[in-house]
């Protein structure tokens, strides 16, 4: 927890005033249900406003309460999650939301201390709850904020090194108002977001512009510092849509990769971007495929489909069946027939729902 100042520092009255005649009205803006509260942070961490907000209020709906995200089917909870990508974060939320109902009685803790130790709820999160559901002095440190104090304060020290939170952290906390601390860190996440932006920062009309640092040297481009992150890698998709009549295969992911617990069709992975008709051939062998020869198609264009980490280059090969696969292929594969309404409901990675809504 912070130790916030008794008299609000000259970053908290300039924020203080900006936030309210700039801030945009937003649903989580409104509560202090911690579950709300919570809901919109894990949605928001890696999506912008515009995207996550249709997200929120549907998820809301299905889910209006703690209790009733923890009584639901995972599978349901991932396909509500569907296009948000970082399913894992859907997940780790049904098992807290079910930590919640369990061992807190269905309440989430009221306090930082306590909050953190939640499974699945991380330095940020929690801070986050305990200050705009319980008004908690404690501060929030998201990419925004990392900027902000960057600029202002002339910090150098990379963000994206570990080491650098408790710099950030330690400043952060000499400057949160002991009286207000949910609206300092909602003022100042909402500075960074839509003022002191990444790119071309409002810096003519600042409220802080006197005082800060990167503008009065001439740095606010070249601040915060953030090392690169790896390069994506690479991984070539080949999918095998197999269909008999009006019915598809489809599989669940099961293993530790993407997509867990999401589906997707059987699936051949490659080192290269083609695969060759006999290695086609080979697969539909080992399926035990009776192909239809004057119902195919030719293999479709390669999509490209980025992730946080990774890049696919995914063809899809259409095969439609003269007789259903046989059952050892089933429980080799994982597969099973589906009708388009069963597969409607599934949970699917986005690239597999463009793909059908296509063909």
């Amino acid at each position: 927890m912070s130790t916030s100042p008794s008299q609000p520092s000259f970053l908290a009255t300039a924020l203080l005033a900006w936030y309210p005649r700039h801030r945009r009205d937003l649903p989580w803006r409104h509560t202090h249900d911690p579950y709300a509260i919570w809901l919109s942070e894990v949605i928001l961490q890696q999506t912008r406003v515009a995207q996550g907000l249709p997200y929120y209020n549907t998820f809301l709906n299905a889910y209006p309460t703690v209790a009733d995200l923890a009584a639901a089917p995972e599978a349901e909870v991932l396909r509500y999650w569907q296009g948000l990508g970082y399913y894992s974060r859907a997940r780790n939320m049904h098992h807290t939301a079910q930590q919640v109902v369990q061992e807190h009685a269905g309440k989430f803790p009221t306090s930082y201390a306590e909050l953190i130790k939640l499974k699945g709820i991380g330095p940020y999160t929690a801070a986050a709850i305990a200050s705009f559901a319980f008004n908690e002095a404690v501060t929030v440190l998201d990419g925004n904020v990392y900027r902000v104090l960057a600029r202002i304060f002339g910090l150098h020290s990379d963000i994206a090194a570990p080491a650098s939170r408790k710099e950030f952290q330690a400043l952060a906390d000499q400057h949160i108002p002991a009286a207000a601390p949910a609206d300092f860190n909602q003022a100042i996440m909402e500075f960074g977001a839509i003022q002191c932006t990444p790119v071309k920062p409002d810096c003519l009309f600042c409220p802080l512009q006197q005082s800060c640092w990167a503008f009065q040297h001439g740095q606010v481009a070249l601040l915060p510092v953030k090392s690169k992150a790896k390069a994506a890698r690479t991984r070539y998709f080949h999918y095998f849509v197999l269909r008999h009549g009006e019915q598809l295969y489809l599989k669940e992911r099961r293993e530790k990769d993407i997509w867990q617990g999401l589906y997707d069709f059987a699936l051949a992975e490659t080192v290269q971007a083609e695969l060759p008709p006999s290695e086609i051939m080979r697969h539909l062998e080992a399926f035990g495929a009776e192909i239809d020869i004057s119902q195919a198609a030719e293999s479709s264009a390669t999509m490209r489909h980025v992730l946080s980490h990774q890049k696919l280059e995914v063809k899809f090969h259409e095969v439609p069946l003269r007789q259903p696969l046989p059952d050892s292929t089933l429980r080799d594969l994982g597969l099973r027939a589906y009708s388009s309404e069963e597969i409607e409901v599934l949970p699917k990675p986005v690239l597999i729902v463009n793909y059908l809504n296509t063909h």
